[in-house]
């Protein structure tokens, strides 16, 4: 018995509607339901009326391949974080700018997919995967200063956005927070408190956020007229355990400090921790002060003095910034530098 075969319009599957079923029920060619289907301006009002109502009436699903073959898009971004896959799902910050990433993108077509690179190695991977087109822009986030993904993605011409502004100062699209102000005006709340020995656990100093929220911290040390002093600095890394450790050093180093700075909230809860075991009551004899305004920031005890960064002006302008690139209306360098606040509670 000879083998039976059948043929399928557009790739369809057997009772999918097709792409000449549309056409004949709108009562317009083939090549005008594509071009309504690729969101082509060249066709008429009265047309694409009739494709979108005939669409409608035979809940046709276009071929997203066939299509991105014509238009060389994907819909598809990626969100690519330079961190150990433990810090990403660990720390609240990044959990915020995905959800608000995710939620930024709803009412788009884009759909978005999620990336680490723990390594150079990983790093390389994607930069294969975004120069062979499978996604239309690439968002950056938690950058260090060896990382490789800037340079070769804004090299090969792949739309892209930074969280944070970069490194070097690199001309490159982005969307920070004002770090050195807000750190700024943490420590000067702290010396405002009458606070005499003001430390600080700084961030990692190859990420520009532990920079310049250090450099916030020196700023205010040096307009209220003090010294710099180095006992009244350790360096941190984001995290719960390393904000715990560079806390008892600080109590180590300086054992008369009376307020910390400490440069975000997984870190501060770290230092509360630190604190509490050296028999130092917060604020009382050391007062704390984080940044981010995390949810941990509010349940912690004491709840935290921190800075908040408007996380979903952030993610708004980073979805804005990168669709913008994609549709070829936005210069690849346009930046965005959005306001911090102080956020007074229990801890200073």
């Amino acid at each position: 018995m000879a083998p039976v075969t059948t043929e399928l319009t557009s790739g369809a599957r057997p009772g999918t509607p097709t792409l000449d079923e549309v056409a004949v029920l709108a009562g317009v060619s083939r090549a005008t339901v594509s071009r309504v289907v690729n969101e082509s301006p060249k066709v008429s009002p009265e047309a694409r009326e009739a494709v979108q109502a005939a669409i409608a009436q035979l809940r046709y699903v276009p071929n997203r391949m066939a299509r991105s073959l014509v238009t060389r898009r994907t819909d598809t971004v990626a969100l690519v974080l330079s961190e150990p896959n433990t810090q990403v799902f660990s720390d609240p910050f990044f959990a915020s700018i995905v959800h608000g990433v995710s939620a930024a993108l709803v009412d788009t077509e884009l759909t978005l997919v999620l990336l680490t690179a723990r390594d150079a190695r990983e790093q390389q991977k994607i930069a294969r995967f975004a120069r062979q087109g499978h996604v239309d822009g690439v968002v950056l986030m938690s950058l260090h200063s060896e990382d490789l993904l800037p340079d070769v993605l804004s090299g090969a011409g792949v739309p892209l956005v930074l969280c944070g502004r970069p490194y070097d100062g690199r001309s490159v699209a982005y969307v920070d927070a004002d770090n050195v102000g807000g750190a700024r005006v943490a420590t000067e709340h702290l010396v405002g408190l009458g606070r005499r020995r003001v430390a600080t656990v700084t961030g990692p100093t190859d990420m520009i956020a532990g920079v310049d929220r250090y450099t916030g911290w020196q700023r205010a040390t040096a307009d209220a007229g003090r010294a710099v002093d180095p006992a009244l600095v350790a360096h941190g890394d984001f995290t719960e355990a390393g904000g715990e450790a560079a806390m008892a050093r600080l109590l180590d180093q300086a054992p008369d400090l009376d307020a910390v700075f400490v440069a975000s909230d997984p870190m501060a809860v770290g230092a509360l921790r630190a604190l509490r075991a050296a028999g130092r009551r917060v604020p009382e004899d050391v007062a704390v002060v984080g940044f981010d305004d995390a949810e941990v920031a509010r349940t912690c005890d004491p709840p935290l003095t921190t800075v908040a960064q408007p996380l979903d002006l952030m993610t708004g302008e980073l979805v804005e910034l990168l669709r913008r690139q994609i549709e070829g209306v936005a210069a690849p360098a346009e930046t965005r530098t959005c306001p911090t606040r102080l956020v007074v509670r229990g801890s200073a």
